[in-house]
């Protein structure tokens, strides 16, 4: 993003800065001649407003805020809000990928990560990858903690941007980050030579438009394949793991998952979509989905909860042993749909749905019941 408080990076970019302020300026012309045609609908953004929104870093650091944070107050902040889905030392949990390990004091003098050119290693790391501190600081920015983004002090985004480097043994455990030394702090990056401008892509070779292209492809229709070859496939004691990848897509789009409660090779069920947009099964084939499986895949339920076992968090089946014959099961499901929590099912939290009560309560009843399909 692009503001008229950001000098241009750079002169062959400012025309496209011009365009974008002078963009930005028209939009504000506008909105202003819309409220004078349209009265109570609509009014200019306020400076104030504009400055909440424009809080991106760039590259060279224009954008950060003044401020500081130690590396011991970063891992306070880390181990109450970051712990929970990172890992106490940043090997993250089951379901994120990991953000530290697989640099070495050898790629902090280098700059570039030995190991990503190393087949053998098994994964790719945050600061494997990274190659500018400024997009550490932002993100955490913006988007820390996930289900309470824009929480975070701009002290503790520092604490936490210098926490993270710690553990991956780039800063020494009595650094204080601030915004004066983080150019010091970029010269520090595993990565920070990892990338290049040197390319055919737009807008090419040292941000000009010259490059070989990485990719020369060449359209052929001759000598197809008769048939394509099948690349992968789920082995028989895994086709049913999570429960049905049938009932488990969204209701548009043409591509739809394998009817796993059925044999590999058997007649798919040929589902129809009613009035109320719900899936539901063709008369000729098995009975359609319960109203709330259905609403479950329309809501991404499924998502994260299996049908019987576990993906993020516990299968429906599971959530209805734990509250079965429970004479409030329908009132608190409901409740916790809608509210979202953490601590019950393990350290990952589940935000809160947006779904309509109404729904919420199908959802409810259905697990209360025992969720039956």
């Amino acid at each position: 993003m692009s503001s008229s408080r950001k000098a241009p990076l750079a002169r062959r970019l400012s025309l496209g800065l011009s365009l974008g302020l002078s963009l930005g300026l028209l939009g504000t012309a506008v909105s202003a001649a819309q409220a004078a045609s349209f009265p109570g609908v609509g009014r200019p953004a306020t400076l104030k407003e504009v400055q909440a929104w424009d809080i991106d870093v760039r590259p060279d650091f224009l954008g950060l805020p003044k401020g500081s944070g130690s590396v011991a107050k970063g891992m306070e902040v880390w181990e109450g809000k970051c712990a929970s889905c990172h890992g106490i030392f940043g090997e993250s949990n089951e379901t994120f990928t990991p953000l530290v390990g697989g640099t070495t004091k050898e790629d902090v003098g280098t700059g570039r990560v030995a190991r990503l050119n190393d087949r053998s290693f098994p994964g790719r790391t945050t600061l494997m990858k990274v190659s500018s501190v400024s997009t550490l600081w932002d993100y955490i920015n913006r988007a820390m903690p996930w289900n309470q983004p824009k929480s975070l002090s701009v002290e503790e985004v520092y604490a936490v941007t210098a926490y993270l480097l710690h553990m991956g043994d780039v800063l020494p455990d009595s650094f204080v980050l601030s915004d004066k030394n983080m150019a010091e702090v970029q010269n520090r990056l595993p990565n920070r030579n990892g990338k290049t401008i040197e390319h055919g892509l737009w807008p090419g070779k040292g941000l000009g438009n010259g490059g070989k292209p990485d990719v020369v492809a060449r359209a052929c229709m001759t000598n197809c394949e008769a048939e394509p070859k099948l690349a992968s496939f789920l082995p028989d004691f895994a086709r049913n793991a999570h429960g049905n990848l049938a009932e488990q897509n969204r209701l548009v789009g043409a591509q739809r998952g394998a009817d796993t409660t059925r044999p590999a090779g058997a007649p798919a069920v040929v589902a129809a979509v009613g009035a109320a947009g719900v899936a539901t099964a063709a008369p000729a084939a098995a009975a359609g989905p319960a109203p709330a499986v259905a609403l479950a895949g329309k809501y991404t339920c499924t998502a994260c909860h299996g049908m019987e076992k576990k993906i993020v968090g516990p299968g429906f089946a599971e959530i209805a042993k734990r509250y079965a014959g429970k004479a409030d099961a329908e009132a608190y499901l409901t409740a916790k749909i809608k509210s979202g929590g953490q601590g019950v099912w393990g350290v990952v939290p589940m935000p809160a749905q947006g779904l309509p009560e109404a729904d919420a309560k199908v959802l409810a009843q259905w697990l209360a019941a025992g969720a039956k399909r």
